[in-house]
């Protein structure tokens, strides 16, 4: 689990880094740190980017772990967050 937490959260910049603008990356990093959103509403509002069940369920596995943290921890995580957008490598030249 881990593990996954690691990649995806890898995967994060680089989906910022690849030209595609980072407001569907905040969008979703929101969406993940909102403890507001339950599991399965987290599931839905993102399945357009599930192709499987198992990736589905491993959705809702990455959420539970931001359930699992506390106010604060998610806070910070949000601030980690947009310290990167805000960096050179997802600032876009026009």
């Amino acid at each position: 689990m881990k593990l996954l937490m690691i990649l995806m959260l890898a995967a994060l910049p680089l989906h910022c880094y690849a030209d595609s603008g980072c407001k569907l990356l905040e969008d979703v990093v929101e969406k993940t740190i909102n403890s507001d959103i339950s599991i399965p509403e987290y599931k839905e509002l993102l399945q357009e980017f599930t192709d499987s069940e198992a990736a589905a369920e491993a959705m809702g596995k990455f959420k539970q772990c931001f359930l699992s943290q506390s106010h604060r921890t998610l806070t910070n995580f949000g601030l980690m967050m947009h310290t990167m957008y805000d960096s050179i490598w997802c600032i876009k030249s026009n």
